[in-house]
């Protein structure tokens, strides 16, 4: 009880009042392997009655299993379609409803879940603490196996014992806990590079496979087109997304502390809908020394409608098939006008529906979808959900007669501010950091290492993903990038400002007062910086040091610039007397001030 009164006060986050509720009055025995699913329960339902709480787990190993577990029911952004996955139904280990003033405290415990499990949920909940604790799957949902031999016509694999399979029919089949791999995706990690490479499982699905010996298995078939060699690692999962690591909705005041997610299903952390999140020393990497590679399906940490302030601190991302952090909204389509005051909006992305996107009183933008020119806004008076895929919204005040059917939609009440320091992004076959909200964005004294694609993209649809919105407060400052984008070559930008405006309307700007100082830069190709319609770009006081880790492209712009103005390049050490192209599309002379030569088309 000490060391918890100890940990408590050094947060800040305790008061003396707290009631501690020890998770072993519930049956629940720490290091059994029984299912502690209906004891946590219990213990956080005696937590209800509490102004204050400490669920208190004596450090050891709890199992969760979903049999007796709660089952939600949650439309989760970014996940699965209707037609990949028609009943949304979730099994949670800790289920957290309209609480508040609760800490889970591990103590350095590990919690595994079994079969296909969210760890947590907090929905409606305020003032939640988790912290000290790993959470990992029995049978993580991705399969992995290390290449031994390689040739034309047969592969010689190494499975890791956490991926279960059995040989069919002379067909490898990869399952689990009350589940089978369908949806084939497959990944290439190479451990001695650090790099991440897209591959297929195609070759070994018509292939036949033997098994060898212990946890080895031959694969006979066509691999001519197969790369890999020897030491890689093929890392395989079902490409839907039917369920997250954990899920934060409708909630506020989280804090995650010295959280390990070792292994996560589907997409990763997941917030929506909610409002001041801070997540110190949460650590998204496989077990030291469990010899896996992968630690999530998908992203890291997803911000879906958020506000307040998202801070994510001396974090750490390695080992996964998606973005470590992506922030954004969503955009709605306007399907119909109702009248002058009430619009039917539909979700268009295919993995994005079924939630309020938009409640009373909130303020929205409207805007033109191809352009994403923002002309109005405007509050909410009523809005609902009428189908899956569409809500009808009432505004306070008619709308303009500039807003057709086709515009968008953006919640700018819902859009956070954003820390993101002291961490470090690697292991991830696609980009570091997606970024798209409007309030104050701080990246800074980070190192990506080797992200497949942009260490950080800056986008903004309302076409494609539909993920919104513009930015007009950045600072990127202080941060290493390393050898990053060798997936996204010949446009392999370590920062790519790229807004999907495919019909630019004259003289709008999508983004502005993006500021990139004091970085370094280590490339092995030529591409630094990409940006597209921002005003006020500058990028200043940053080093560049040209390095050998592959093999550099053709010779391109170090800096592509397009339609943009009030630019600054100035004050940046390229280590080089060869000074980088800098080139300028559809832009003037006067939008840029630079110290160091330029093109204009």
């Amino acid at each position: 009880m000490k060391r918890i009164l100890v940990s408590l006060l050094l947060c800040g986050s305790l008061n003396l009042n707290a009631q501690t509720i020890e998770v072993t009055r519930f049956g629940v025995v720490p290091n059994s392997f029984a299912d502690a699913t209906e004891g946590v329960k219990k213990a956080i339902e005696a937590a209800k009655g509490q102004s204050e709480s400490v669920l208190n787990f004596p450090k050891g190993r709890y199992d969760f299993w979903p049999d007796r577990a709660i089952e939600t029911n949650y439309y989760i952004s970014n996940t699965s379609s209707e037609v990949e996955v028609p009943v949304k139904k979730q099994k949670v280990g800790l289920f957290l409803k309209g609480m508040s003033n609760v800490t889970i405290e591990g103590n350095g415990s590990v919690f595994i879940f079994h079969g296909k499990m969210i760890t947590w949920v907090l929905d409606g909940s305020n003032n939640i603490a988790i912290r000290n604790l790993s959470v990992n799957y029995e049978r993580p949902g991705m399969s992995e196996m290390t290449i031994k031999e390689i040739n034309e016509t047969s592969v010689v694999a190494n499975i890791h014992p956490d991926s279960k399979f059995a040989i069919i029919n002379g067909q490898l089949e990869w399952y689990g806990e009350k589940w089978i791999t369908k949806n084939y995706h497959a990944v290439l990690v190479r451990p001695d590079q650090g790099i991440l490479l897209y591959s297929s499982w195609d070759p070994f699905m018509k292939s036949k496979a033997e098994i060898l010996g212990p946890l080895q298995v031959k694969f006979s078939g066509d691999f001519s087109k197969f790369k890999a060699k020897p030491g890689d690692v093929l890392t395989i999962r079902d490409r839907y997304r039917d369920y997250v690591g954990a899920f934060n909705y409708r909630s506020k005041n989280i804090r995650l502390q010295n959280v390990h997610m070792n292994s996560m299903h589907g997409l990763g952390i997941v917030s929506q809908f909610s409002e001041n999140l801070t997540y110190d020393s949460v650590y998204v990497e496989p077990e030291k020394g469990s010899g896996r590679v992968i630690a999530s399906s998908a992203d890291g940490m997803h911000f879906s409608g958020c506000k307040g302030q998202i801070t994510i601190n001396n974090c750490r991302f390695n080992g996964m098939h998606d973005d470590p952090v992506n922030v954004h909204g969503t955009h709605l389509i306007v399907s119909e006008i109702v009248s002058p005051t009430s619009l039917k909006l539909k979700f268009k992305h295919h993995q994005t529906y079924g939630f309020e996107a938009f409640n009373a009183k909130d303020t929205v933008a409207y805007l033109h979808a191809a352009s994403l020119q923002i002309f109005e806004q405007g509050v909410v008076k009523t809005a609902k959900l009428i189908a899956e895929r569409e809500m009808l919204v009432e505004m306070e005040k008619p709308f303009s007669t500039e807003l057709k059917v086709g515009d968008a939609l953006e919640n700018v009440t819902w859009t956070p501010s954003v820390t993101i320091k002291n961490s470090r992004f690697e292991g991830t076959i696609s980009r570091g950091t997606l970024i798209t909200t409007r309030r104050k964005v701080l990246i800074e004294n980070n190192v990506y290492y080797r992200t497949g694609m942009h260490a950080i993209l800056i986008e903004n649809d309302a076409e494609g993903w539909f993920e919104s919105g513009p930015v007009t407060d950045v600072t990127i400052r202080n941060n290493q990038f390393i050898e990053c984008g060798y997936n996204s070559s010949p446009n392999n930008y370590v920062i790519n400002i790229n807004p999907q405006n495919h019909k630019p309307a004259p003289k709008y700007y999508v983004h502005k007062n993006i500021r990139i100082e004091n970085n370094t830069f280590k490339v092995y190709d030529y591409p630094i910086l990409s940006a597209r319609s921002t005003s006020g770009l500058t990028f200043v006081n940053n080093r560049i040091i040209k390095t050998n880790f592959l093999k550099a492209g053709e010779k391109r712009p170090a800096i592509l610039l397009t339609a943009d103005t009030k630019v600054i390049i100035k004050n940046n050490d390229f280590g080089t007397e060869e000074l980088p192209i800098v080139k300028l599309q559809d832009m003037q002379k006067a939008d840029i001030k630079s110290d160091i030569k330029f093109s204009v088309n």
